[in-house]
């Protein structure tokens, strides 16, 4: 009997979802990166510049010595006992390593934890939300998971019943969430951001949308924040934020809080405030707002985005409600230990008196003030381009700039049945070897182009990212100018 596998027969949700950061333009570019290895004169350019994906370390970010450090005490607890040792690592790194090692059962990091994720980790977690928002945080509230991603794959799981229940997600978004929504079967209710405002969060747009989406038959469930934004890099105020938690209480909805990137806020004017520090300021307490945090050790200033660290803070949800979402952590055992600890580290790291403080503020802050000069030279980069609108870095990793491109240009998209930034980007591609993600990828306002690009290039290559894109621009505009 012939395979009965074909496209035709597998899941339409698969066939449905979508994920640009990883899409075609990558796939492009590795092929390329193949060739020029086995070719190295076949193209104009000796190294594919990949500006697509928050992933800093394989861009050449350094890791973070003392959480190093600690992993690899715990991972080898044998070096712990050798006399060598005290010289090698710091004396607060052997420290924390013990402390860690003391709370895992049998000292295995090789082992299974519980569901949730070793609770003496939890423990620090919950101590480190306490100390930045000034409210009480709970370790049982804490769920343990591969990054951020699995964490958002679970609420989606939980609240999408079908196709009638919506999520309410900005545009522009980061793929997974469209991703998550297509594959659990829901309905995604996009709200635009006004990029006139610096991609502003208005609740009359939130409004609006949700009405539309009733009067269409939609139940929406929850309302997606990413803060800072990605891919647009705003940091919500706080007024705006306290709007938005007013909204979900008076229209029942879960608040998923995508807080992966609150270490990168790059503006003096702006600060990280967590929602759930916003919703207690404002008296609303567990039976008031349903409220899921994520955070991730992928971004921020460690980047470690291969560890596979992460966890969401789920509150307000009814005990009933808490036994399923414990059910489905626990179909996939536990999160994987390394990212466990790191995520304990990232959220509790040296303190003033510590051996490695000065040391982890210099590569702390080395990388944070690296970030924000590569964000500001090539958001000034790019309203220098013919056609080219970019709002200021105000956090996260990214750009989002706008492009007005010439109708001939729209039109030879067409002609090729690709869309226009798309078009572009292939273009940029195969001409420079710089890899930025087409706008469409993300959701955008109907009629406008854009495409993102990461800051996540080292300093020293960002100046040859803007001689070879503004070449290329030039190069553009003219062959289709109008």
């Amino acid at each position: 009997m012939a395979p009965q596998v074909t496209v035709d027969s597998i899941n339409p949700k698969v066939i449905d979802c979508q994920y640009a950061v990883r899409g075609e333009i990558v796939i492009l570019a590795q092929k390329l990166q193949q060739e020029i290895q086995a070719k190295p004169e076949a193209y104009p350019f000796q190294e594919i510049l990949y500006c697509n994906i928050g992933n800093p370390q394989s861009l050449g970010q350094k890791s973070i010595t003392f959480f190093r450090e600690v992993l690899a005490l715990c991972d080898h607890p044998a070096i712990l006992a050798k006399s060598e040792t005290q010289a090698l690592f710091s004396a607060d790194s052997i420290e924390r390593a013990r402390k860690i090692l003391d709370q895992i059962p049998g000292r295995a990091t090789g082992a299974y934890s519980h569901s949730q994720g070793i609770k003496g980790l939890r423990d620090t977690i919950a101590a480190a939300i306490e100390a930045r928002d000034g409210f009480p945080a709970d370790p049982n509230d804490i769920f343990m998971t591969d990054g951020a991603s699995p964490a958002v794959h679970m609420m989606m799981q939980l609240l999408i019943r079908s196709e009638k229940d919506g999520i309410l997600c900005p545009i522009p978004q980061y793929p997974l969430y469209s991703a998550s929504i297509a594959l659990h079967g829901g309905t995604l209710v996009p709200y635009y951001l006004d990029e006139a405002t610096g991609w502003g969060l208005e609740v009359s747009e939130l409004k609006k949308q949700l009405q539309e989406a009733k009067s269409n038959g939609i139940t929406v469930r929850a309302l997606v924040v990413i803060n800072p934004g990605n891919p647009t890099g705003q940091v919500l105020a706080e007024e705006n934020q306290k709007a938005i938690v007013e909204f979900c209480k008076e229209e029942g909805l879960v608040l998923l809080a995508d807080e992966v990137y609150q270490e990168n806020v790059y503006v003096p004017e702006k600060k990280f405030h967590s929602f759930k520090k916003v919703a207690r300021s404002m008296g609303y307490g567990e039976k008031d707002i349903h409220l899921v945090s994520f955070q991730s050790v992928s971004k921020g200033y460690y980047g470690e985005c291969g560890k596979r660290g992460g966890y969401m803070e789920v509150t307000g949800f009814g005990a009933d409600v808490r036994e399923h979402i414990y059910k489905l952590a626990s179909v996939n055992l536990c999160s994987n230990i390394t990212g466990q600890i790191l995520a304990s580290l990232v959220m509790s790291p040296p303190k003033v008196g510590d051996k490695s403080y000065e040391s982890y503020i210099a590569e702390r802050d080395g990388i944070l003030s690296s970030l924000a000069r590569r964000a500001k030279t090539l958001e000034d980069a790019f309203n220098k381009l013919e056609g080219i609108t970019c709002n200021k870095a105000e956090g996260a990793m990214y750009l989002f700039p706008r492009i007005n491109l010439p109708k001939k240009a729209i039109k030879a998209a067409e002609e090729v049945k690709t869309a226009p930034d798309l078009f572009y980007c292939r273009r940029l591609l195969n001409e420079t070897g710089i890899v930025f993600v087409p706008g469409s990828g993300f959701g955008q306002v109907p009629g406008t182009w854009h495409f993102r690009c990461t800051i996540l290039p080292q300093e020293e290559k960002i100046p040859a990212i803007v001689t070879r894109l503004t070449d290329f621009h030039k190069r553009f505009m003219d062959e289709f100018r109008d």
